[in-house]
């Protein structure tokens, strides 16, 4: 999984120092960048339904590595972005007022330092239930990071188009009607019983 993860980033390395980024090397970096990590983080959305279609319990390892190497790619992608922005906070406050496709990618990344910051096992213990309820915002993160690109491409938008099916579809796979699993029913509490009164 580690080589995996790490072998987008080994081929944009050999591109870069081999002149194989083409004539918008900072395009094509940013490009790499992002949809590695919106592959890594959609691949960590699929790790439940996988379970549960297919009864391999042990794919849950791998989510959380799934999702952290997702963040670090979404890190790149934004340091890339920044670069080209020469680090000036004045021009990155304006392009993110300016363009909705650079506004839903900040709040997508923005959602996502939480969720890394928290995926230690010791936040785990510490959060309990809280944990759960906070990594939800992963399915928004998500979310932004694919309207992030629909919004971006202006012409033929099959690529992004596709993302946004496979974040559908797994979206759609966590629905109990489709995964079969019912809701225990409420616990009814039981009825005190009242002495009865004889009549006078």
């Amino acid at each position: 999984m580690w080589a995996a993860a790490l072998s987008p980033l080994a081929l944009l390395v050999r591109d870069a120092f081999g002149g194989g980024l083409g004539a918008e090397p900072i395009e094509a970096a940013t490009h790499r960048t992002g949809t590695t990590a919106l592959v890594l983080l959609l691949c960590s959305l699929a790790v439940t339904p996988l379970r549960r279609i297919t009864g391999w319990n042990r794919a849950v390892r791998f989510r959380r590595l799934l999702g952290l190497f997702a963040f670090f790619y979404a890190s790149l992608h934004v340091l890339v972005y920044l670069f080209d922005q020469e680090f000036l906070p004045a021009y990155v406050v304006e392009d993110v007022v300016r363009h909705p496709y650079v506004t839903a990618g900040f709040a997508s990344f923005v959602l996502l330092v939480p969720l890394a910051a928290t995926s230690t096992r010791g936040m785990i213990r510490r959060l309990g239930r809280r944990w759960g309820t906070l990594h939800r915002l992963v399915y928004l993160a998500a979310g932004l990071a694919v309207l992030h690109f629909l919004w971006l491409v202006k012409k033929d938008i099959t690529e992004p188009a596709v993302y946004a099916a496979v974040l559908g579809l797994l979206l759609a796979l966590r629905l109990p009607a489709v995964t079969g699993e019912r809701r225990p029913p409420p616990r009814l509490r039981p009825r005190t019983s009242r002495p009865t009164v004889p009549p006078p």
